[in-house]
């Protein structure tokens, strides 16, 4: 380990404490002895898939985005839950979003999505052999799914009207 860059745990205090989110203020020691503040909002974790039909067209999900102000276009998504592995998670959040089974799911990555402030970690995958079953969103989602071609995808990134970070990457993943 390089410790000549790692900070060290001193203490920690919880600020906010909600139903998704943590909020913590901790307090370390600089790799040059000098105490300093660090706040962090804790994340249970996450999934995206990227859904490819047999014509090779991808299903996005159209929602309101509160934090940003604006509907978004993204590749269907979901927080863990407690215990809940990711290609679980993974398929259920495809068939909550959009109603569709993985025939094939196959995983891509894992990134983090802000590390400056949050330890959120969003698994990747590739779902493909879908097959059609019932969406059932939660009662506080309210989403269209929407189908594109690779090619109107292309274009949609170069004009700005795709940009959640977790949706371009997944979709550079897969090869779109």
């Amino acid at each position: 380990m390089m410790d000549h860059l790692t900070e060290k745990f001193i203490k920690s205090e919880v600020v906010f404490n909600g139903s998704l989110l943590t909020v913590r203020r901790d307090t370390v020691e600089l790799p040059n002895g000098k105490p300093a503040t660090r706040e962090l909002v804790e994340h249970p974790g996450a999934v995206a898939v990227v859904p490819v039909r047999s014509d090779g067209k991808v299903l996005l999900v159209r929602q309101y985005r509160y934090p940003v102000g604006r509907l978004t276009l993204e590749i269907p998504a979901g927080k863990l839950d407690q215990g809940e592995k990711p290609e679980d998670c993974a398929k259920r959040e495809l068939e909550e979003e959009t109603g569709y089974q993985a025939g094939k799911l196959r995983r891509l990555s894992a990134v983090l999505t802000t590390p400056g402030f949050t330890n959120e970690l969003i698994h990747l995958y590739v779902a493909e052999e879908l097959v059609l079953k019932e969406r059932h969103p939660d009662e506080d989602e309210f989403i269209d799914v929407e189908v594109f071609s690779p090619d109107e995808i292309r274009t949609m990134i170069e004009n700005g009207a795709l940009c959640d970070a977790k949706t371009l990457l997944g979709l550079l993943l897969a090869g779109l």
